[in-house]
């Protein structure tokens, strides 16, 4: 199987847009399409802090890794966030999401990142396997509050 991963293209704009419907769909969640309009936008902005890699296996897009860099106050530099990790459930259990972490870590060392954080959802004992791998969930509960 030939593994690619790469940046997120304009030309990459119809794969992810079904990937990201399925994700959303996983999770039972509906959101307005001016949102994942905006969130595409963002994603090929060059000055937005909101990155985008896929994996392709085959030249074939099967999943994705969110994430942005934001300042912090517990280290001196940035922190990144993987938002959103998906894999099309034909595409798991090939180390793909294990890839997709790995290769963020490695863009993390080479550009200075501090910290690389993400959640899941509590039941997801799948991704958890995976998580768990990398570091152990450090026991902080999330609060959201919508403004």
């Amino acid at each position: 199987m030939t593994r690619l991963i790469r940046s997120v293209e304009a030309a990459d704009e119809a794969a992810f847009r079904a990937l990201w419907a399925d994700y959303l769909s996983f999770y039972r969640v509906d959101l307005a399409p001016e949102v994942t309009d905006a969130t595409w936008a963002r994603l090929l902005e060059p000055a937005s802090p909101l990155t985008g890699r896929l994996v392709l296996t085959e030249g074939r897009v099967r999943g994705f890794a969110l994430h942005h860099t934001h300042l912090s106050t517990w280290n001196l530099r940035p922190d990144v966030y993987l938002e959103d990790l998906y894999l099309e459930p034909s595409a798991r259990g090939l180390g793909l999401g294990r890839a997709l972490i790995e290769d963020l870590i490695a863009l993390g060392r080479a550009a200075g990142w501090g910290r690389l954080y993400w959640h899941t959802d509590e039941g997801n004992r799948t991704a958890r396997a995976l998580y768990d791998r990398f570091t152990r969930a450090d026991g902080h509960v999330r609060y959201r509050l919508t403004l």
